[in-house]
């Protein structure tokens, strides 16, 4: 969904931005016509995704968790700080995002022309795809008090991918290894040569690994024709 749709959806529905990102996937599985979808859920995503598979499992077919949120997760001391003012403190916390992520985009990267290519290429993206401070901060405050439910009501297998020890300085793998407390059929997977936004620096290789276990997840599902397809929460 578009920024300019996603907003004038927000304006029209009162309540925390969590459910009404939760609300957005059945709203777009149902202008897709698809019954059941393989969920991926992407950093503050992963969220969303969790939220949507425990509340409506009969639409999620498998549900893929990539640097993940955990549910009941609390912001650090780094994140506190930046929420106190986000407006104020966001130069500060753009400023400081090249440093944080540079070893997985080097990682990712081992040529130096490659690697600048990739920070030119994405911070143009950013410049263009303005992310508001003070809404984030609220989404943060608001998933910080959502009232989830219970995991243990996700029925879909689960996929946790994480990066590397080390090069995710953003959600730390063994806090995104969280997500597997409470779901019956999990398994971890390791993105190698990323940190938290393998996603982005390798496309090709996160989408074979999601590719992969979703057609596992299919083989091992009725042959009954449903109409089913892929959704990412980012």
């Amino acid at each position: 969904m578009d920024g300019a749709r996603h907003r004038r959806v927000c304006r029209a529905r009162p309540g925390p931005e969590l459910l009404v990102d939760v609300q957005q996937i059945e709203d777009t599985l149902d202008r897709a016509n698809v019954d059941r979808a393989v969920l991926v859920g992407a950093s503050y995503g992963g969220l969303v995704a969790s939220e949507f598979a425990a509340r409506r499992s009969d639409r999620v077919q498998a549900l893929v968790l990539a640097s993940a949120l955990p549910i009941g997760w609390q912001p650090d001391r780094r994140a506190a700080f930046y929420m106190r003012a986000p407006l104020a403190l966001s130069p500060l916390f753009v400023m400081g995002a090249p440093l944080r992520l540079y070893p997985e985009v080097a990682a990712a990267y081992p040529e130096l022309a490659a690697r600048w290519r990739f920070f030119a290429t994405q911070g143009g993206r950013v410049v263009r795809a303005f992310l508001s401070p003070t809404r984030t901060a609220r989404r943060v405050r608001w998933a910080a008090a959502h009232r989830f439910a219970d995991p243990s009501a996700i029925t879909a297998p689960t996929m946790i991918v994480t990066g590397e020890r080390g090069l995710d300085r953003v959600v730390p793998p063994e806090v995104t290894a969280c997500c597997a407390h409470g779901l019956r059929d999990v398994r971890h997977e390791v993105l190698p040569r990323t940190g938290h936004i393998g996603i982005v620096t390798r496309p090709d290789a996160f989408a074979d690994m999601v590719s992969t276990f979703a057609d596992e997840r299919r083989a091992g599902t009725s042959s009954k024709p449903s109409p089913a397809g892929i959704g990412v929460v980012a």
